[in-house]
């Protein structure tokens, strides 16, 4: 059993009122006050709670716009008193920490490449003891779940009790469709082992362009995420950063419009009963399938047995790709996908593998 968080639930934070999905949108970096306040007012008129910006930009290469500074977050502190928003913005290290908390800003997040480096996040958690500050979490900029869990673990520790993630993506050197490779299954493990964490998807970053923002947004509210946080500049072909992922004020609210939140449960009893009826049937699939695995390797282990009788080398390529071919035609009988099926069987192949080994090494 996973230690669960002592977290504060989401509607207890002071800062998303509903309906879902709860949304925190902003200019990828704050530019400028006038641009920071005009954007912010377009926001807070279509309905926008809680305001993000960028203040400080860990940028790739040296010379390009890192960001404004702690001059910044006295922007966002005068869009939080004259409008009434809740403000936040990325913290690095412990001196951003510090800035934030001197300026009132009431929530700062853990950006992908700090998350991947614990000392960065030790020193942040440490900055935050006994603050009632929330912070979200990002995923790390690989897909290590521990890395990501292990961040959360640290200020858990010193006491933060309004806690919870971001899924960004994971960094992928393959051709893909989004920037970041959204690899859901992992957000996916990580809601299923700790419930209590509030979840945000970050589809700007996710997507990294506007084009694709729509889709994986409806995505994670299908997958029962809490809120979106989305980019949104007053004039996206002028900003400074990241400028094709970022949404007009008018364009972000008709695309949260366009959306379909998904409710978490329901009381309707019809419901109830076809959704348990079908769930027994999964089990009821689930032993099948452990029952014909569990036959699949006890032939696998004659064949190593029978392997090392006539001293035959375990790996057998032309079988296997024999055997795919033959798999993938039956996929497309049963409608199965084939990326799928080839991580399924190549698991399982894996497996066989692993147990034939065993015998030969005896």
């Amino acid at each position: 059993m996973e230690k669960r968080f002592d977290i504060l639930p989401l509607e207890e934070w002071g800062m998303f009122t509903l309906p879902r999905p709860f949304v925190i949108a902003g200019p990828c970096s704050a530019e400028s006050e006038e641009q920071l306040m005009d954007t912010a007012r377009q926001l807070r008129a279509q309905g926008i709670n809680v305001l993000r910006a960028g203040i400080w930009k860990p940028r790739t290469h040296p010379g390009c716009f890192e960001g404004a500074g702690p001059e910044g977050l006295k922007w966002l502190k005068k869009a939080k008193n004259e409008l009434g928003l809740k403000v936040c913005t990325e913290v690095a290290n412990e001196k951003h920490v510090f800035e934030c908390l001197k300026m009132g800003i009431d929530m700062v997040w853990i950006g992908a490449r700090t998350t991947a480096n614990p000392f960065l996040v030790q020193e942040i958690a440490e900055a935050l003891k006994d603050t009632d500050i929330a912070v979200l979490v990002k995923n790390p900029v690989n897909p290590d779940i521990d890395l990501w869990i292990g961040a959360l673990e640290r200020l858990s520790a010193q006491g933060i009790r309004k806690l919870g993630v971001i899924h960004r993506g994971f960094t992928s050197l393959e051709e893909k469709k989004y920037r970041n490779s959204p690899q859901w299954q992992l957000a996916i493990e990580l809601r299923s082992r700790y419930p209590e964490l509030p979840f945000f998807c970050d589809p700007s970053h996710m997507a990294g362009c506007r084009e694709y923002i729509p889709e994986l947004s409806q995505k994670a509210l299908n997958l029962g995420f809490d809120g979106l946080m989305v980019e949104s500049h007053r004039d996206p072909s002028c900003a400074l950063s990241d400028a094709k992922q970022q949404f007009t004020p008018d364009d972000l609210m008709d695309m949260i419009r366009s959306l379909t939140v998904r409710e978490r449960d329901t009381d309707d009893s019809e419901y109830k009963e076809n959704i348990t009826e079908l769930r027994a049937r999964i089990d009821s699939c689930d032993d099948a399938l452990l029952r014909i695995l569990g036959s699949r390797m006890q032939v696998s282990r004659k064949i190593g047995r029978y392997k090392k009788e006539n001293n035959i080398a375990i790996i057998q390529a032309a079988r296997w790709d024999s055997l795919l071919e033959q798999v993938y035609k039956t996929a497309d009988i049963y409608d199965l996908d084939h990326e799928f099926i080839a991580k399924v069987f190549n698991a399982i192949h894996e497996a066989s593998v692993q147990e034939q080994n065993k015998i030969l090494s005896e």
